[in-house]
């Protein structure tokens, strides 16, 4: 089984967080800058279209998608999450992703990823690796893209 947990605290609102993670104006500004797409109710579709660039390469339209599970705005987003790069990733199916958002007295929320890759070994090898200039980098980096973003207006890579 391979349950990653992963917690950071960011200097924003709940619902600033929740609009990060759930907007496609949002997404396309930090980690691999892909808008994702929701239909935020239980069995509603969700998807991550790729970047020019990527379709330069030849990768599919969608490169990733999932179903929401649970969606309790702004505190709490459940959704299967499949890679769609490759046919290799794709075979590996569906893994379980949570969102928790919690408020804390001090000003800032507490976010909790909870991926739960138990039968994608791919993805989660894939996920925990740490940046790289080629372009990659796990959910570590993701996260604290997020938080740089919402805290200071701009991503770590911002020009």
């Amino acid at each position: 089984m391979s349950i990653r947990i992963h917690e950071i605290y960011i200097k924003a609102t709940p619902e600033a967080i929740w609009q990060a993670i759930t907007s496609p104006e949002w997404t396309a500004k930090f980690g691999y800058r892909l808008p994702a797409h929701y239909d935020l109710k239980p069995g509603g579709h969700f998807s991550h279209r790729a970047s020019a660039k990527m379709l330069q390469f030849g990768m599919p339209e969608t490169v990733v998608d999932g179903e929401v599970l649970e969606a309790n705005p702004p505190h709490k987003l459940v959704q299967t999450y499949r890679w769609l790069f490759t046919e290799q990733n794709k075979a590996e199916g569906y893994t379980r992703l949570t969102y928790e958002i919690t408020p804390t007295h001090a000003g800032f929320c507490r976010l909790v990823v909870t991926h739960d890759q138990s039968n994608a070994p791919g993805m989660a090898a894939a996920t925990i690796q740490p940046y790289n200039e080629q372009g990659g980098g796990g959910w570590t980096w993701v996260l604290s893209d997020l938080k740089s973003l919402l805290e200071t207006g701009h991503s770590m890579s911002a020009q």
